[in-house]
C-alpha cells in the first residue's frame, strides 16, 4: 500500500489547513496509509476540551482519523514548548486518544517511506 504524509504547522482555527488535511486524509485512507505530522502550533490540534463555536472540533476529527488507521505524531519539542508532555507510550493526557507525541526525527522517517507528501503551512 502506498503512503501519504501530511505536514501541518498552523494551529487550529487559524486557517482552513486542518480541515483540508482532514478531508485529504479521509479520502486517502481508502487507498493509502496516511501519516500526519504536527509541527509548531499544529501540536494544539489534538487537544481535548476545545469547543469552537463555528467550526468543527479538529481534535475530534483527528482522533477519528487515528481510529481509522492514520498515524498522527506531534513534534515533542514543539509540544513541550506549548505545555504538552508525552507519557511513556507517547500519549498525552491533554490529547484525544490516538495522536501521539514523538521526536522530530520521526518526520524524516515518514518522508523517506512516503510516496506523496503534502505540506500545509503558511
Amino acid at each position: 500500500m502506498k503512503t501519504l504524509t501530511i505536514i501541518l504547522a498552523d494551529g487550529p482555527y487559524i486557517s482552513e489547513y486542518a480541515q483540508i488535511a482532514y478531508k485529504i486524509a479521509d479520502a486517502a485512507l481508502k487507498r493509502y496509509h496516511v501519516n500526519i505530522f504536527l509541527y509548531l502550533d499544529a501540536v494544539h490540534m489534538p487537544r481535548e476540551g476545545q469547543n469552537p463555536s463555528f467550526f468543527a472540533n479538529e481534535g475530534e476529527l483527528f482522533a477519528d482519523l487515528t481510529e481509522r488507521g492514520a498515524v498522527i505524531r506531534a513534534c515533542s519539542r514543539c509540544a513541550a514548548a506549548r505545555g504538552y508532555f508525552a507519557n511513556e507510550d507517547g500519549s498525552c493526557k491533554d490529547y484525544y486518544d490516538g495522536p501521539k507525541i514523538s521526536s522530530l526525527y520521526d518526520l524524516p522517517e515518514m518522508l523517506s517511506k512516503s510516496d506523496k507528501v503534502i505540506c500545509l503551512c503558511r
